[in-house]
C-alpha cells in the first residue's frame, strides 16, 4: 500500500525533495506513524508544519492506498 507525500515551501527545502511515494507496509497505516517517519527522516520541525490528506486539512488518522499527504509550512491569514 503506497501513499504520495508532497512537501511544500521550507519543508521541501529541508527535505530536499517535493514529492515521494512511501510504502506504508514499512511504517504502518496510521498518519502519526507516517508523520514520525518523515520528521525523523528529514529532521523536520514538528511545530512548523501542517498536514493535509487528499487536499483536506483534518483529523483523519488511518491512511489508505493512493492517499495524497501534504506537509505544509505554517501560514497566517489576514
Amino acid at each position: 500500500m503506497k501513499v504520495t507525500v508532497k512537501y511544500f515551501g521550507a519543508i521541501a527545502e529541508q527535505a530536499g525533495l517535493h514529492e515521494e511515494a512511501i510504502e506504508l507496509s514499512e511504517i504502518g497505516t496510521d498518519l502519526g506513524d507516517l508523520k514520525t517517519h518523515c520528521i525523523q527522516k528529514y529532521q523536520l520541525d514538528d511545530d512548523a508544519l501542517q498536514i493535509a490528506i487528499n487536499q483536506q486539512i483534518g483529523t483523519v488518522s488511518t491512511l489508505n492506498d493512493g492517499d495524497e499527504i501534504a506537509f505544509l509550512p505554517p501560514f497566517a491569514g489576514g
